[in-house]
């Protein structure tokens, strides 16, 4: 009888909630990080890094530097995924944990371009970089993590959670950066920046105690007791389900690069073409990130209960009709229009993000689930949530307006509608077999049952 089959549901009602506790605090810590770096590239580097540029440009080039992050996240998803699937999912988060962190440590130690030149931004980006790898990692992990412990029927809940630590995360680093702001003042170009950054090392040894307590989940134990671990789990989520992982890319657009246009370029628009201070944007995006603690998990559950299309559709076009009213709204200049715009931003975002977790998830098998669910989720990175800052500051930049943006989220969004009208429903499938009907023609012989990480 294996460890799980011998749980009461007591104890299995217990290892769901470390499960989910896990998960949120863990990706609230890896979205920290990479939030962190998204907020100071709109407020600092910029100036620090690329101080010959003209403002335009050196934003440019900042966001760049930020795309970097974001086409390493597939590069990660299919590293973590492979190992997520192969020797447990509990083993690859603690490792994707501790690269992220010690990525975004050492981002506060990077000397300026007055101390180092150009070295200092490529420095930068190969820091960058193994942070989009760690991230890439973490999130599949996490959703599958809550998921697999969770009962059927509240999948959707249960995997919202994880989606949680994107709000929180955001919170967190923004928070952070206010704080600082306050204390360092002018200083906050020179030193106060860095403070932050500094603080996500002891963010990452809170993780790892609580990861550390976690048992793997029900799942893959079975996976690992019936011999049905994959020996090339990537190579073989890329053969039988090349749709299922680009509807999973694709319907991420309405979500993913909007969300990065409220919370990172609306810094560059809100300062620049709206002259306001950069605390006083700072507030209402905390807000949006604080209202997404009750909406992300609120629209899992109503997936449970309506299926995760029809709630992922219709979040996905008041995004498309929500762009033009807030460029609307924040040209107004008037203060306290631009404050309710930004804070209330999110909501369609997370109509989207609390359901998406379980809809992505469950698009794949128990076996490949792991490298699909992360490959799927972090390939729309690079067309998507990347290149959205630098989309939209160019846009700026040629029409002066902010609604040549909004006609980009209106794209966004009728792509994503089109990709989740083809995604199957499988809110009420049992995730515990392996439903993929490839399964009916002989497969190569999978690997022998790995060890199980502790």
């Amino acid at each position: 009888m294996s460890a799980v089959a011998a749980l009461t549901d007591a104890e299995r009602a217990r290892q769901l909630r470390r499960a989910i506790v896990a998960s949120t605090v863990g990706t609230t810590i890896e979205w920290y990080d990479f939030f962190l770096y998204s907020t100071a590239s709109g407020l600092v580097f910029a100036r620090l890094f690329f101080p010959e540029s003209d403002p335009l440009t050196g934003t440019l080039n900042a966001f760049g530097i930020y795309f970097v992050g974001f086409i390493a996240r597939p590069i990660g998803a299919a590293i973590f995924g492979h190992f997520g699937d192969r020797v447990g999912r509990k083993t690859t988060l603690i490792a994707s944990l501790i690269l992220m962190g010690l990525g975004t440590f050492l981002v506060a130690l990077v000397p300026g371009y007055d101390r180092i030149g150009i070295w200092g931004a490529i420095i930068l980006s190969a820091l960058r970089f193994i942070q989009g790898i760690g991230v890439g990692g973490e999130w599949g992990g996490s959703v599958l993590l809550a998921m697999e412990w969770g009962r059927h029927g509240r999948r959707g809940f249960n995997a919202s959670w994880p989606q949680f630590g994107v709000p929180a995360g955001l919170l967190l680093a923004n928070l952070a950066v206010l704080a600082f702001s306050l204390i360092s003042g002018p200083d906050f170009i020179n030193w106060g920046w860095r403070a932050p950054f500094l603080l996500s090392l002891l963010l990452v040894f809170v993780g790892l105690w609580i990861r550390l307590g976690i048992i793997e989940t029900p799942i893959f134990q079975r996976l690992v007791t019936e011999r049905k671990v994959e020996k090339q789990p990537v190579l073989e989520v890329l053969k039988r389900h090349p749709k299922e992982i680009i509807l999973s890319a694709l319907v991420r657009m309405s979500e993913q690069a909007p969300f990065y246009i409220f919370t990172s370029f609306v810094f560059v628009y809100g300062t620049g073409a709206l002259g306001f201070d950069r605390n006083f944007i700072l507030l209402p995006v905390l807000v949006a990130s604080a209202l997404g603690f009750i909406m992300i998990p609120l629209f899992g559950h109503l997936s449970d209960v309506f299926g995760r299309r029809p709630i992922y559709m219709l979040g996905a076009a008041l995004t498309g009709l929500w762009g033009f009213v807030y460029f609307g709204i924040l040209d107004t200049h008037v203060a306290a229009l631009v404050f309710i715009g930004i804070a209330l931003s999110l909501i369609p975002h997370d109509m989207q993000y609390g359901p998406q977790a379980a809809m992505i998830a469950e698009s794949f098998p128990g076996r490949l689930r792991y490298s699909g669910a992360s490959i799927g989720y972090q390939l729309a990175s690079v067309f998507a949530g990347g290149p959205a800052p630098l989309i939209a500051t160019a846009l700026l930049g040629a029409y002066k307006t902010g609604f040549a943006v909004a006609g980009y989220i209106l794209v966004c969004a009728i792509i994503s509608l089109i990709a989740a009208a083809l995604m199957r429903e499988r809110a009420r499938t049992d995730i515990s077999i392996e439903y993929d009907e490839a399964e009916l023609t002989p497969t190569p012989a999978r690997a022998s049952a790995p060890s199980m990480g502790t």
